[in-house]
């Protein structure tokens, strides 16, 4: 014995059902919210950043850090970086950051 669907008898015929039903409505186009720009990093406060660097230079986690990338011990350096920062992708991306500072000093 199959169950058949029971129609309710005081539904609307006329009414489209499914994916296309209702009233057709453009999606209006909002303005990007301030919150959806957190990571994105802005030209000025990229040049401060720049300038701290070159005035304050390296931290000693990563001095010690880039001496591992220096002598091909990636997988070493990230446990090493992680383990003073804390959280897995902050510690990938210190990882490339440092891996950048060193190609920019040997170009």
């Amino acid at each position: 014995m199959t169950k058949e669907k029971k129609q309710n008898k005081y539904a609307p015929k006329a009414i489209a059902l499914g994916v296309n039903r209702g009233h057709p409505v453009k999606k209006r186009e909002l303005a990007a919210r301030p919150s959806k720009s957190k990571a994105k990093l802005g030209k000025r406060q990229a040049v401060a950043r720049d300038v701290i660097r070159d005035v304050a230079g390296f931290a000693p986690y990563e001095k010690r850090a880039m001496e591992l990338l220096r002598n091909r011990l990636d997988k070493r350096a990230l446990r090493y970086v992680k383990k003073r920062i804390g959280s897995h992708r902050r510690a990938l991306r210190k990882r490339e950051e440092l891996a950048g500072a060193i190609r920019r000093k040997q170009a």
